[in-house]
């Protein structure tokens, strides 16, 4: 009779430890997130200057260059402020007539995720305004 109660105690105590876990761990998914929309603007200087204001700008706003390669047209940088900043710009030669590269001006396509999530491209406009500028002097 005892043991059978002691028995019963422990079944008891097992089942409350690991009875709701299966009927908890369901369907309970994370939402995938939205994909990033670059905020774009065409700019009257070739590519290479581009990409150098580029690393200018963002490092004087305090921004670590992680990757920067101007033959690719690639610019990536982070800030350590909370909850954590990243920009990522392309660079590329601008179309000109009949879709051929332009010489002097770039397409820009700058996108930015702050916690991982992306940015409205109307977030990321002052900082192509601010690029704008500085290549206008």
């Amino acid at each position: 009779m005892r043991r059978s109660g002691v028995m019963r105690a422990a079944l008891l105590a097992l089942g409350l430890i690991l009875g709701p876990g299966p009927g908890l761990s369901g369907c309970a998914a994370t939402p995938s997130p939205s994909p990033a929309v670059p905020a774009i603007r065409t700019l009257a200087v070739a590519p290479a200057s581009a990409h150098a204001a580029s690393i200018s700008m963002l490092m004087e706003r305090g921004y670590v260059i992680r990757h920067a390669d101007a033959e690719l047209g690639r610019l990536e940088a982070v800030i350590a402020r909370w909850p954590g900043y990243r920009v990522r710009l392309e660079i590329e030669a601008a179309g000109g007539v009949n879709g051929e590269a332009s010489v002097g001006r770039s397409r820009l396509a700058m996108t930015a995720w702050r916690g991982g999530r992306p940015l409205p491209p109307s977030l990321v406009e002052p900082l192509l305004t601010d690029l704008n500028a500085r290549l206008e002097r």
